[in-house]
């Protein structure tokens, strides 16, 4: 008997199971071949929602995931609990939408800078979106114009949001049809709010937040990718508390500064760190306000956490 053969595009993984949407428009639930676990995959999930992916249909009607094509990118972090391992939250991207709130929950600028390291790392471009501008304080209102001062001085385009009173939603729209779309975050910043928004086709569950620790309830478990009814694909991911970031030595990581990048070709020494160097043009473009010193605070403690991980 001939055997079914397909080709298509993980679009949910829920651990050992993945589901696939086959070119032909078939949506199947498939596993995967043990072997791929014995081909020095070090990532905690050898299949990834945006994977392109072959495989086999089975005589029970599942699939079987034969082959993974080579990504064109993704985004990776540290796996929780386990050091030496990380986990793909995407691939195949063409960009990622980075949700910020400065209040219900705060994120930490750090955990910014460490997703937007890796997502240079991986070629993923990134817009930053400050949702829950209904919240904001004029105190929040005057961090959050630091916070993009620096991060437009590292060229990366920052929209406001209000998910309340939908001020400023349609500039987010725009950036979506014909693209796949990762959208990442902190729990509790709205990613799941904000796929409901974009598209009231989608049903994601959303909550509120946590009294006790001010954080978002996991309300999305699994990657998920969804159409959109008006072109462009979203990955919707579970909320994130930290980042991790890995396969990055401390004399490469300027590199995934882009501002810092550009001014390093400056420098009086060719192996400027960019921390305490006479003739540092990055030292000096901080002092002249052509490198936001909250990006700038940012790589040198990614630098010290580097310098210790060597030691």
């Amino acid at each position: 008997m001939d055997v079914m053969v397909f080709t298509g595009t993980v679009v949910k993984t829920t651990g050992s199971w993945h589901h696939v949407r086959t070119d032909a428009g078939m949506l199947l639930t498939c596993k995967i071949k043990g072997t791929f676990r014995m081909k020095g995959i070090r990532t905690t999930n050898p299949v990834a929602v945006g994977d392109q992916v072959d495989g086999e249909v089975q005589d029970n009607g599942h699939g079987m995931i034969t082959k993974i094509h080579p990504r064109r990118n993704y985004i990776i972090r540290k796996a929780i609990n386990l050091a030496r391992e990380s986990h793909i939250l995407a691939a195949n991207l063409d960009q990622a939408l980075l949700i910020i709130t400065l209040r219900s929950p705060e994120t930490l600028s750090m955990f910014v800078d460490r997703f937007l390291v890796t997502a240079e790392a991986y070629s993923v471009p990134v817009s930053l979106i400050f949702n829950k501008m209904d919240l904001y304080s004029t105190e929040d209102l005057n961090v959050m114009a630091e916070w993009v001062e620096a991060y437009t001085l590292a060229g990366y385009s920052c929209y406001p949001l209000s998910l309340i009173t939908l001020k400023g939603l349609e500039q987010v729209r725009d950036l979506l049809p014909g693209k796949v779309t990762l959208i990442s975050g902190n729990s509790g910043t709205g990613k799941s709010t904000l796929v409901n928004s974009l598209d009231p086709l989608q049903r994601l569950k959303t909550a509120g937040i946590s009294d006790y620790h001010k954080m978002g309830k996991h309300t999305t478990t699994f990657p998920e990718m969804v159409e959109l009814a008006s072109g462009g694909f979203l990955i919707d991911t579970p909320g994130i508390r930290g980042f991790g970031v890995i396969e990055i030595g401390k004399e490469e990581l300027y590199h995934y500064f882009p501002e810092i990048f550009r001014h390093a070709a400056g420098c009086q020494f060719n192996n400027c760190t960019h921390t305490h160097e006479p003739g540092c043009e990055v030292q000096h473009a901080v002092e002249e306000g052509e490198i936001g010193e909250l990006r700038y605070r940012n790589y040198v403690a990614m630098m010290d956490s580097a310098e210790d991980r060597y030691r």
